[in-house]
């Protein structure tokens, strides 16, 4: 039974490894100076290691080859799901998600780390929306000034 579910994790790689590859060579590529190798490369080289994992993982199983379970260091492995933790997690994703073009990151990031914050255990609330407003407008630099990508500005536009 149990190598059934190892098996699933071989075909759900090989099968992420065969759609990257697809993907990439459908990437067009312009020829210019500045990139003579282009875009296709990584995402070849990652669907071909993904095809390789899949394969090795696939002939260690079918070897006897077993993962350990998680020994559970500071984990009770006895107990179930803690369902408010997960479903407070899930909501801050999705709040994000739905407000992040008309709030912007700078509001809807620091609502998800406030948000997943106090979800895993933070109690102090004003230090805690602090530590999140700053993360999200550091974030928010970050991709703006450091590696060109603008994230929403939403409401702040301008402002930010």
């Amino acid at each position: 039974m149990k190598d059934r579910a190892q098996y699933g994790v071989c075909a759900f790689l090989a099968l992420t490894g065969v759609a990257v590859i697809a993907d990439a060579v459908r990437i067009v590529h312009l020829a210019s100076s500045n990139d003579p190798i282009g875009p296709r490369p990584v995402p070849l080289l990652l669907g071909a290691a993904l095809l390789l994992v899949a394969l090795l993982y696939g002939l260690d199983v079918a070897r006897g080859g077993r993962g350990e379970p998680e020994s559970g260091e500071d984990v009770d492995l006895g107990t179930g799901i803690d369902w408010r933790t997960v479903l407070l997690l899930i909501g801050a994703v999705l709040a994000n998600a739905a407000l992040i073009e008309p709030l912007g990151w700078a509001i809807s990031g620091a609502l998800l780390f406030w948000v997943s914050a106090f979800a895993l255990g933070n109690r102090h609330h004003l230090r805690g929306l602090l530590i999140a407003a700053g993360l999200s407008v550091g974030t928010f630099y970050a991709f703006a000034v450091g590696l060109g990508v603008n994230l929403p500005a939403g409401v702040l536009r301008g402002i930010l």
